[in-house]
């Protein structure tokens, strides 16, 4: 199909930042005028939403790029809630009383809610506004982070925790629907959300460092009040620097319809799911304290199956402009594969923190600030390949995704063998530097391709949907790890724990998944149906053919 010949507009465009055109305004679309009963409709529905170039406002690159600073720091903020904790887990646990199981849940409250919640945001974002969702959003995890750093009760810290995960997902979908809207051209679009990816994964790393630094140097509240300096300034910024939503619908070229009411929302789709992920994630998280056979996991685990069947019938009955996940977005070009290698990369990262930390903390005696030097090369390597955002333009994202995977699995066949003290050099470092880098390189093309195979309209939903996948694949590193590790030392008495076994078959576990993960995208991804990201894509060229969208239909 040439670009100029023959032009398909049974849909709007797939490809990201791409508004749905006129036929009559472009050339040589005499093949569409010959059937009228189907265009006139089409070219109708479209007079009405598109918005002349002469009308558009237009926002400067400093602005822009301001506003793309903020998001990024918004999303290094949501996951530095977690990762600078890894660190002050010991600390708090005991200055607050609680057990080893208990201690889990500092963590645990924050992904379960922040999971739970993101489609709920997500659906605000793309039904509502996302200014007010991320300013919001901002506002009360900077004034409950404060509050934390006073608490001296551990079931009120779990309850501000899991508050805190509320808002802090209103900040990403919100974040990432506007960063679409004020990147609309799909090279630059691209490199947006590469940064923006990439953020949330250096400041894993960086977050670990920083919480070790403050808790050794400092003490640990302050891990709750550096999250504070950072929100509400950033809230602050973020009054007068985004555009209002007037102003955004405009950008994006259609005009949007003023009726906001809660059918849009899709409320019992929403509590449905909601449901559904806070049983899962609970079950899994629990998993690893009560035992895979009580009730206290089965049941969430159990009731959660039957509520996400229950979802997903639930939005087959239903339009699907008011569906919170309609059916068709898995149908978007790779867009399940894309979901599944979504459930890699924080599992990947999470299960190396847990296992190093617990082991150079408790059996080498190593201080936080030596543990958070030696976990270094993972950021290190990470933020190299978070700036490859552009090799998208040139590569097809399967590729880039595959390969980073299968670094991420060569380099996590060395861990098993890396208990002794004087293997850091010969098998942890070389692993952690090329598995972060493979893992990065994996995580960033991921965020890109998952956007690229979807409608514009949808970024608030589609970031959710993405995130999610990184939380649910965090919390089942989580159980998973902790049960196997504590299964297999167990069987050694009370000697198991000082032993590298436990966390050994843990780390065979973590090479399974990964290996998993390289086969599916191999078989599954079909590259045909890849939307290229290239800067010579220009609105009047984009299309997509509903039957077989590929790289040479763009």
């Amino acid at each position: 199909m040439s670009s100029e010949g023959s032009i398909s507009v049974s849909r709007p465009s797939t490809l990201v930042g791409t508004p749905r055109v006129v036929p009559e305004q472009l050339p040589g679309t005499d093949s569409i005028k010959d059937t009228p009963e189907k265009t006139e409709a089409n070219t109708t529905e479209m007079k009405d939403e598109y918005i002349p170039s002469s009308t558009r406002p237009t926002f400067s690159p400093l602005r822009r790029y301001c506003l793309l600073v903020m998001f990024c720091l918004a999303q290094y903020l949501d996951v530095f809630n977690n990762s600078s904790l890894l660190t002050a887990i010991p600390v708090i646990s005991k200055e607050l009383g609680m057990s080893t199981d208990e201690s889990v849940w500092i963590v645990s409250a924050l992904q379960l809610s922040f999971a739970a919640f993101l489609l709920v945001s997500g659906r605000i974002s793309d039904v509502y506004s996302p200014k007010s969702a991320f300013i919001v959003g901002l506002f009360v995890i900077g004034f409950i982070n404060l509050g934390i750093g006073f608490v001296r009760n551990k079931i009120v810290m779990f309850i501000l925790r899991g508050v805190t995960g509320v808002f802090g997902a209103m900040t990403i979908p919100s974040a990432l629907n506007l960063i679409v809207k004020l990147f609309p051209e799909p090279a630059e679009q691209s490199r947006a959300i590469a940064a923006f990816g990439a953020t949330g994964a250096i400041a894993n790393i960086t977050g670990y460092v920083l919480g070790a630094v403050f808790v050794q140097y400092v003490n640990w509240q302050w891990v709750f009040y550096f999250a504070t300096c950072v929100a509400l300034p950033l809230a602050v910024a973020s009054i007068p620097l985004i555009p209002s939503d007037q102003e955004m619908r405009r950008q994006s070229h259609h005009f949007h319809d003023e009726q906001k009411t809660l059918k849009g929302l899709d409320v019992i789709g929403v509590s449905l799911l909601t449901a559904a992920l806070i049983l899962l994630i609970f079950g899994l998280t629990s998993g690893s304290a009560d035992g895979w056979s009580s009730a206290r996991v089965l049941a969430p685990l159990i009731i959660s199956v039957f509520l996400i069947a229950g979802f997903l019938y639930y939005e087959t009955l239903i339009p699907e402009e008011n569906a919170v996940v309609p059916p068709s977005t898995w149908f978007y070009p790779n867009f399940s594969v894309l979901f599944g290698a979504a459930l890699l990369p924080y599992l990947w990262w999470v299960t190396l923190f847990i296992i190093y930390t617990e082991y150079w903390d408790g059996v080498f005696g190593w201080s936080p600030i030596k543990t958070a030097v030696h976990v270094l090369p993972l950021g290190l390597a990470g933020f190299l390949m978070a700036t490859t955002g552009p090799l998208a333009q040139k590569i097809n994202s399967k590729w880039l995704i595959l390969f980073g995977q299968v670094m991420s699995l060569a380099a996590t066949i060395l861990l098993p063998f890396s208990g002794p003290k004087n293997r850091y050099w010969s098998f942890v470092f070389p692993a952690f530097t090329i598995g972060s880098a493979g893992n990065m390189l994996s995580y960033v093309h991921t965020n890109i391709a998952i956007f690229a195979s979807s409608p514009p309209q949808k970024a608030g939903t589609v970031g959710a949907i993405f995130n999610s996948a990184l939380q649910v694949g965090s919390a089942i590193g989580i159980a998973a790890v902790t049960s196997i590790q504590t299964s297999v030392q167990n069987k050694s008495g009370p000697k198991g724990v000082l032993e590298f076994e436990g966390r050994a078959a843990s780390l065979w576990f973590l090479v399974g998944i990964v290996a998993l993960e390289c086969v599916c995208m191999l078989i599954f991804y079909d590259s045909r149906k890849s939307i290229s990201v290239t800067p010579s894509t220009s609105t009047k060229q984009a299309t997509v053919d509903d039957q077989e969208p590929s790289e040479d239909r763009v």
